[in-house]
């Protein structure tokens, strides 16, 4: 089996190997690389050595130690910082690996737009710059943890006691999963070989007798036949950490595994010790299978484990709910199979198609042999809010989920005035287009309809056709620096509320958008009030 090993990598273990120390690459990374992926899918790398913490800092001065774990951490840039002082970098490393292609086919893509409003130039340059900025600092760090052994397991998720360990396979005993219980020692002759010229390669292959792969607990055999299996006995391991319980459904998705049979059953067994994991660590979890090729899989697994009842409690009162019209499903079902269908990679946006009818259970209404789920949307906004905020997500994404869910049912006809598509967009933002675009396809699909219609396809050339027009109050002639001096007013809440009649003005005739005109506006609305 050929390895790919970028040259950050292997400079870790030939400084480890260099300063006298064993050093083991373990975990996820040798699991992704035992079964073959790019370097671009494999999320962060770790190494496991005889070195103490602090003989690690020496050897890595850049290096950071924070914890009582015996982990200590150092950045790719100060790693590449510590190797530019005696080698020459090539061009590409580690954090330009991780530049993603991202879906193209936007409707609202202010940085190829041929025609938009000026406002909007300013955003479209800071899409990009933070675009570029994401992609290039968020490489984590790498980790190297000198061996070690666990004590109790009092809390469900923390150790009481960690003493350093003498080997690597007490080392590798304490881990979860047997196919992140892989470990690949690197010879120190082909290390060697490297790092004796100035010049680097940004990756090296590694061929069988470059390596040791290290495989105690048959994890190459898991990997081999697709399933998640625990190292040693299932149910000591989730009693002694709950999360790891998310962690199996995780690579279960992400991997398109199996969770073997006792492995399954222990976690339905032990699913209520969820309830001692934090939702942070709990959301990062769900976002990973949200993001996952195959989410509503993960759903299914969540709720075939018990463990979607700890965490998003609220989707269960639309099961066995029947709906009527063009849904085949019951609510639940229906949720569900939106979220499959849903074309948007981004876990937000998967999470709102999933509680898009969230709602629906307590709008309920049956009357005359009919079935109605009147105003679900903003019931259904208000709970997928309070489950955002339960999951610890920012304000920002809590806003997001609000917005997509309060206006999934946003309807259009050909009659519709131009300066309804602007109040439209203005209602959504810009930003959350493509998203709501994105979940009412899921929503669509999901429930056995088509794709799309011409109704919306013609609704998506519309708001095209609106890009350059004002939306916003900072896209106004005027401002409220403009109304105290030209109005004679003092900063108070009425100035806001000028601004917006203005712009309600500006929405439905962009021409009277020029300073004078808006002025006069101001005076009368003024006077009225």
């Amino acid at each position: 089996m050929t390895l790919n090993l970028p040259f950050e990598v292997a400079y870790i273990a030939y400084q480890l190997q260099k300063a006298g120390h064993q050093a083991y690459l373990v975990g996820g990374a040798v699991r992704d690389l035992a079964m073959g992926k790019s370097l671009e899918d494999i999320e962060d790398y770790d190494f496991t050595t005889d070195a103490s913490p602090a003989a690690i800092q020496q050897i890595f001065t850049e290096s950071f130690y924070e914890n009582k774990f015996g982990t200590v951490s150092i950045t790719l840039e100060n790693l590449l910082k510590q190797l530019s002082q005696t080698h020459q970098l090539p061009t590409a490393n580690l954090s330009l690996h991780k530049i993603k292609t991202t879906k193209t086919n936007r409707i609202i893509d202010l940085q190829n737009a041929k025609k938009i409003h000026h406002s909007l130039k300013t955003k479209a340059a800071n899409l990009q710059d933070q675009s570029q900025a994401s992609s290039a600092l968020n490489f984590p760090p790498f980790e190297i943890t000198t061996y070690r052994s666990d004590g109790q397991y009092l809390d469900h998720r923390r150790p009481e006691t960690v003493a350093f360990g003498s080997s690597l396979t007490e080392d590798l005993t304490r881990r979860d999963f047997t196919i992140n219980a892989l470990a690949i020692e690197v010879d120190h002759s082909f290390l060697d070989s490297i790092f004796s010229k100035k010049q680097l390669e940004s990756n090296y292959l590694l061929e069988v007798d470059n390596y040791t792969l290290i495989d105690q607990h048959h994890g190459k055999d898991d990997l081999q036949k697709r399933i998640i299996r625990t190292v040693g006995n299932p149910n000591d391991r989730f009693a002694e950490d709950a999360l790891r319980m998310l962690r199996a459904v995780r690579l279960a998705v992400q991997l398109e595994m199996d969770i073997e049979t006792d492995t399954y059953f222990a976690i339905k067994y032990h699913h209520d010790s969820l309830a001692f994991v934090s939702f942070e660590r709990i959301r990062d979890e769900l976002f990973k299978i949200l993001a996952s090729n195959d989410p509503a899989r993960g759903i299914e697994l969540l709720d075939q484990t018990n463990l979607l009842k700890k965490i998003i409690p609220e989707l269960y009162a639309g099961a066995g709910m029947q709906q009527r019209g063009h849904h085949v499903s019951d609510v639940w079902t229906h949720s569900i199979d939106a979220l499959r269908h849903c074309p948007s990679t981004d876990p937000i946006v998967r999470l709102a198609t999933l509680l898009h009818d969230i709602g629906k259970p307590q709008s309920y209404k049956e009357e005359n042999n009919q079935i109605t789920f009147y105003n679900h949307d903003i019931i259904g906004s208000r709970i997928a809010s309070k489950i955002a905020a339960r999951l610890r997500l920012s304000k920002k994404d809590i806003d997001r989920i609000f917005i997509l869910v309060r206006y999934h049912m946003f309807h259009y006809q050909p009659e519709h005035s131009d300066a309804s598509i602007r109040r439209f967009i203005k209602r959504v933002g810009f930003e959350n287009i493509d998203d709501i675009l994105d979940l009412r396809e899921g929503d669509r699909l999901g429930s056995g309809a088509k794709k799309t219609s011409w109704r919306l396809e013609e609704m998506k050339q519309r708001i095209i056709e609106q890009l350059n027009q004002p939306m916003g109050l900072d896209d106004l002639a005027v401002d409220g620096t403009d109304l105290m001096e030209e109005l004679h007013l003092k900063p108070s809440p009425l100035i806001g509320k000028i601004l917006n009649h203005l712009l309600e003005k500006v929405l439905e005739d962009p021409t009277s958008n020029e300073k004078n005109t808006l002025l006069e506006i101001a005076k009368t609305i003024l006077e009225e009030s």
